[in-house]
């Protein structure tokens, strides 16, 4: 699978973690950064992930921020990105499981290293189950297409 990886400062030292377990677990890794502990603004990072998630070039994204929650504020202001911050193993689990979700967001300062190991493993491993879970994500999917015909008011 490809998998693009991006965090912003406070995330970064957990990024290299998660690029190296993934290289591990056999996935293709796409770092996109941010390679410093200097101060950048998270949102850059989610867009460049969130990007190539929306245009089909990776199947799925990992993004780090201090919480998680403005990565995925971010991201899902993309067509066809199903973005959210898990915290344990069963929404990690329950992400995939019911949601498809296609770019998990972690947070750098909330979450210990095994867990996000652990966390990562799972949300890799674990299918979409679609059947009912399909129709409702397909109707998020439908109010993408809505939005980005309507004009605004």
């Amino acid at each position: 699978m490809r998998i693009a990886v991006g965090s912003d400062h406070r995330g970064q030292s957990i990024r290299l973690k998660i690029v190296e377990l993934l290289r591990r677990l056999g996935q293709e890794v796409l770092d996109v950064g941010t390679d410093s502990a200097e101060p950048v603004d998270y949102p850059d990072f989610a867009a460049l992930v969130a990007r190539k998630v929306s245009s089909g070039e990776v199947e799925r994204g990992i993004l780090i921020c201090g919480t998680g929650l403005g990565m995925c504020i971010a991201a899902n202001k993309f067509p066809g990105v199903r973005a959210a911050p898990c915290h344990d193993d069963l929404t990690a689990e329950m992400s995939r499981r019911h949601n498809d979700l296609n770019v998990l967001c972690l947070s750098a300062d909330m979450l210990g290293e095994r867990l996000i190991d652990r966390m990562i493993e799972i949300w890799l491993n674990t299918p979409f189950e679609g059947g009912r879970h399909a129709r409702r994500v397909e109707k998020i999917t439908g109010f993408e297409r809505e939005a980005s015909s309507s004009p605004p008011n």
